[in-house]
């Protein structure tokens, strides 16, 4: 994110309205993380400035918690579930298919931006096992076999 004086007046209003707050770096993060899909470090030296809390601290809450990204993500975020049932029952597999598709690895996003691919350890969904959310919308039973169906359905929606 190119931090323009626009971006630079809002990042530091999204701290001034958070400062006096208990905990404010985890509100002021995701604030930043919903308006502007993820958190750069630019993002991040002006967090510091706003809250006078050091950058590594800032990086730190950044790369511990899984909801913020460190880069765009896609239009579609493909969350792939790895926690124990998932994993027990192929979970691995679909991930696998999913990066064969589309060349990339599990925190990356298609050249295209169209999709990012997570694995992520838990969505709660352990009795749909194997488990792949897309945008809120939970494919359960997901085989290594309905990948390729699954992103035709997204890459069709794009074509219209």
């Amino acid at each position: 994110m190119v931090i323009n004086p626009e971006i630079k007046r809002e990042i530091a209003s999204i701290c001034k309205e958070h400062k006096d707050e208990p905990s404010p770096l985890l509100v002021v993060l995701e604030e930043i993380q919903s308006r502007f899909g993820y958190v750069s470090l630019e993002a991040m030296e002006q967090v510091s400035i706003g809250l006078d809390v050091p950058v590594a601290e800032i990086y730190g809450v950044v790369t511990f918690y899984n909801f913020f990204s460190l880069n765009p993500k896609g239009k579609y975020v493909v969350s792939v579930c790895l926690g124990t049932a998932c994993y027990v029952k192929g979970g691995q597999g679909v991930c696998d298919k999913f990066e064969e598709l589309l060349k990339v690895k599990p925190g990356q996003t298609t050249s295209d931006g169209l999709f990012t691919l997570q694995a992520i350890r838990c969505m709660g969904a352990c009795a749909l096992a194997p488990a792949v959310n897309i945008n809120g919308k939970v494919y359960p039973q997901m085989t290594p076999e309905k990948v390729a169906g699954v992103l035709a359905e997204y890459r069709a929606k794009e074509a219209k």
